[in-house]
């Protein structure tokens, strides 16, 4: 098993596609892992009392396109409940598999087992507990609670033995229990050793149906811990199956954005038999998006080849910036920037540059600059002909550069740099360059030249993998050029655009490769407004540039205690003009201070039109009526300064 591994990394190879090869996991009549297609899956979002409504969403889910149904089971009349529903959906004429949803209730999970195909349990909540606690363990006192912990999950995994029941141990970076903070921290190590705790239990019982996931709101500690994960199985001779998340991922474009993030930074590398996508709306709409992921590696193994890497010089288990120098703003210490592709449709007035972040008001003659204002605008062949704003820059293809133009610099194709075909700038110059053109004569000309920008591009169907190896060719060279990821796309629809570039661009700023994001569609046109935003999102999403205010929001379930997608839309009307700050917003307490972890503020339901308000981790304000709730959270906001008001419109 180990030879799917070479050089202790994560995945077979960084650069030639394959999946990591899992054992098959047997799910009622769905197999899940090995050589089977990546399945997708939801969950719903009704009271799992109500048998009706779960029913009908269930069906919807499925006619959808969801290959399994995950519904909560909080207690025991819920557990109890999953066989009514299991049945009526049989009558539909349905088989698809149905997962019980367990976190602090075991006697509930060893009903649920009974009667559906597959338990979900987060060992941070199953028979663990978490206070904020730190405590000191003693090597004799830790095994002691494994030991507790046998005792107390060991009845469960007799069970699905038993009754041919699968398994998920899901783990979650805000739920990890106090015993794991206390000796691995808040970290991707503790999210691994939580689940290898649970699974060394399930395997000394010889029960292997078994599923892992490592979910977390924050896209590198997601990454990362299923890399750790992988790499520790692979050094334990295991091979089980990868379910993909990542939680609370929010609404809208945002929730989809992150998503593609975090699922398709592991789907890129054959990492993942089956994902789903956590988004704040109904769970239906979930699925289009989770299969537009998977289905883009349908047939992904037909791609060009790329060079393996002689050395991997990528920590790729701990998030760090490739150390680059600065080039004006990009670069060195410099957030990424966002380029903004005009040479389509070139500004003629000062209006256009809305779609870019920017809005001009005639009466003033003055510019206001948004916070998701692009930093450079590519003209191509075109040119400006009024006042651009001083924090804007211009890009020009060098063979029509004017360097009389404000703030304009040139834009080389490496062969005419190669041979200073067109003049130089004195403050930047901007090279395209694909891995293959990256020889010895070129990479010594880039290294004497402290004006250059690498504007880094592939045709490559294998095109993260491909530049990645592009950033490793530069630093096994030891050239810190800054270097801006290029990806052009031929897409008409928006959202499927949106999550192939997360996946392209956001699966290398995740490992800290890029100075800037620079994306273009030539398949449709006024896209520039959209793909500004989307740019933008990619980079808050890989926790590399801060714009606007982040939801942590869950996808709510038959836990959910208020109604979570109009309380996030009325949250987000009155705070999104807050750049920087974390707000989650969770259904429940099962989905609450932990699954938050680094969220600023908090709004968490705790009983029936009841809301508890947290600040970071701490409890501040409990069983506020849910009519003052809004107000309460802006006002505890306003109290820790972090409020401002919302910039005028000009």
């Amino acid at each position: 098993m180990n030879s799917q591994f070479p050089d202790g990394l994560y995945c077979s190879s960084t650069t030639k596609y394959k999946r990591f090869l899992t054992r098959e996991v047997k799910i009622g009549d769905l197999l899940l892992g090995g050589h089977n297609p990546i399945r997708v899956q939801s969950m719903t979002t009704t009271d799992t009392m109500d048998t009706a409504a779960t029913v009908a969403q269930s069906l919807r889910m499925i006619e959808a396109g969801c290959e399994l149904v995950r519904i909560t089971a909080p207690s025991l009349k819920e557990a109890q409940n999953l066989e009514l529903i299991r049945n009526e959906i049989r009558k539909a004429g349905y088989t698809t598999p149905l997962v019980a949803d367990i976190h602090f209730t075991p006697n509930a999970a060893e009903v649920a087992a009974r009667i559906v195909e597959k338990v979900r349990v987060n060992p941070g909540n199953y028979a663990d507990k978490k206070k904020f606690e730190t405590i000191d363990y003693t090597d004799l006192s830790y095994e002691a609670e494994l030991e507790r912990i046998r005792e107390r999950f060991t009845p469960l995994v007799k069970i699905c033995k038993e009754y041919g029941t699968a398994m998920r141990i899901g783990t979650n970076h805000g739920s990890l229990s106090d015993r794991i903070m206390s000796r691995y921290g808040d970290s991707p190590q503790g999210m691994v050793e939580s689940a290898m705790e649970f699974l060394k239990i399930a395997e000394d019982l010889n029960y292997y149906n078994i599923v892992l996931s490592m979910k977390s709101s924050n896209t590198q500690v997601m990454v990362q811990a299923y890399r750790l994960l992988v790499k520790r199985m692979l050094d334990e001779n295991m091979n089980y199956p990868l379910h993909l998340g990542v939680t609370e991922a929010g609404e809208g474009e945002d929730g989809r954005i992150k998503s593609a993030v975090g699922i398709g930074t592991l789907l890129e590398d054959g990492l993942g038999d089956t994902i789903r996508v956590s988004l704040t709306e109904e769970p239906e709409f979930e699925i289009p998006v989770a299969k537009a992921l998977a289905d883009r590696y349908t047939n992904r193994a037909v791609h060009n080849p790329i060079p393996e890497a002689p050395v991997w010089p990528i920590n790729s288990f701990e998030y760090s910036r490739r150390e680059t120098h600065s080039v004006l703003n990009i670069g060195g210490s410099s957030v990424p920037v966002v380029v903004a592709d005009f040479s389509v449709e070139a500004p003629e007035k000062p209006a256009h540059l809305f779609r870019a972040g920017y809005a001009y008001s005639v009466p003033l003659d003055k510019w206001n600059i948004a916070d998701q204002a692009c930093d450079y605008v590519y003209l191509g062949q075109h040119t400006i002909n009024f006042e651009i704003p001083g924090t804007l820059g211009l890009i020009q293809d060098a063979d029509c550069w004017n360097p009389e133009l404000k703030n304009a610099y040139p834009l080389f194709t490496s062969e005419d740099y190669r041979e200073d075909k067109f003049q130089k700038s004195k403050k930047l110059n901007w090279v395209r360059i694909s891995l293959q053109d990256l020889d010895d004569s070129l990479l010594q000309k880039i290294e004497k030249d402290p004006t250059v920008v690498l504007v880094a591009e592939t045709s490559n169907v294998h095109g993260m993998p491909e530049l990645r190896r592009l950033f490793v060719e530069l630093m096994l060279n030891r050239l810190q050029v800054p270097v801006v990821i290029f990806r052009k796309y031929q897409i008409a629809d928006e959202s499927t655009l949106q999550l192939h570039a997360a996946t392209d661009a956001g699966g290398l700023l995740t490992d800290g490769l890029g100075d800037g994001v620079w994306i273009s569609n030539t398949s449709a046109v006024g896209q520039q407004k959209m793909i500004n935003q989307t740019s933008f999102g990619i980079l808050q999403a890989a926790r590399v540039r801060i714009s606007k205010t982040e939801y942590i929001s869950c996808p709510s379930c038959g836990r959910t205690l208020f109604d979570l997608q109009e309380t996030t839309a009325r949250i987000r009307k009155r705070t999104d003009h807050l750049k920087g700050l974390k707000i989650g917003i969770m259904g429940c307490i099962v989905n609450g201070p932990g699954e938050m972890a680094d969220a600023d503020f908090g709004y968490v339901g705790t009983g029936v039109g009841k809301i508890t308000l947290y600040k970071g981790k701490e409890v501040v304000k409990r069983n506020v009526d849910a009519e003052h709730a809004v107000d309460e959270l802006i006002d505890l906001i306003k109290e820790h300064g972090r409020w401002v008001e919302a910039p005028e419109v000009l």
